[in-house]
């Protein structure tokens, strides 16, 4: 029997391992991991450079599959799903934000952060609206028409941002969203992510290195030799 939507987590990852196959070498980057992600619940992933949190939120992203375990998003088993399958799943269900913002160079902010929307097939008009929206929200409604290369890097990593919630995902996954900022533009970044996710009352798993703002999440979770455990406050 299916658990009530209020009590099912936003993500659930169950007895998942990764193994790399490396010139006839098996490098095992985490084993049995297990945890769930509550609904409007924000997690921090920490641990040192080279732990394995990237892969981990690729898998959580169904980015990647696990080598075994299994991956539900809001209930659903999803890691050994069709890749058609998974694109819907990524496209409706989960956004991502990275440390690169990897906007398009070509197009305005308004455009890179409606893109998402239209490619789901929604109108220009319609999607533009929810673009102005959430970059209103992220403080640059005076910047829509500018592209990439004339905005700072905190404003191009707002427009990522706001791009990851475009389609009004359930689940945020971001890598080191603030790992490329000077530590005053990282900081006013992060605190406009934390309050952006929670009044649009999503999950979140960001991984980072700054224990400081680790703190400011709900809880963490370190990822270490392979193990992923809760941390201490």
């Amino acid at each position: 029997m299916n658990e009530p939507v209020s009590q099912t987590p936003a993500l659930e990852l169950k007895n998942v391992t990764r193994v790399f196959h490396q010139a006839g070498v098996d490098l095992n980057v985490f084993h049995d991991i297990s945890f769930r992600l509550a609904p409007g619940e924000i997690v921090a992933l920490v641990g040192q450079s080279g732990a394995g949190k990237s892969s981990l939120l690729h898998i959580a992203g169904l980015l990647e599959a696990p080598t075994s375990g299994e991956v539900l998003i809001v209930g659903q088993a999803a890691s050994r799903l069709s890749e058609r399958e998974r694109t819907t799943i990524r496209r409706e269900t989960l956004g991502f934000v990275y440390q690169a913002h990897h906007l398009l160079p070509e197009f305005s902010a308004l455009e890179n952060v409606a893109m998402p929307r239209r490619i789901a097939g929604e109108s220009a008009r319609d999607a533009e609206g929810e673009a102005k929206r959430l970059l209103g929200e992220v403080g640059l409604s005076e910047r829509l028409t500018h592209r990439p290369a004339q905005l700072s890097g905190g404003e191009q990593q707002r427009v990522a941002i706001a791009r990851a919630l475009g389609n009004a995902p359930r689940i945020l996954l971001a890598d080191e969203p603030t790992g490329n900022l000077d530590p005053q533009t990282a900081d006013a970044v992060f605190n406009m992510l934390i309050a952006l996710v929670r009044a649009e009352g999503l999950a979140a798993l960001i991984a980072t290195h700054n224990y400081a703002l680790a703190q400011k999440m709900d809880r963490t979770l370190l990822l270490q030799d392979g193990v992923l455990a809760e941390q201490a406050g």
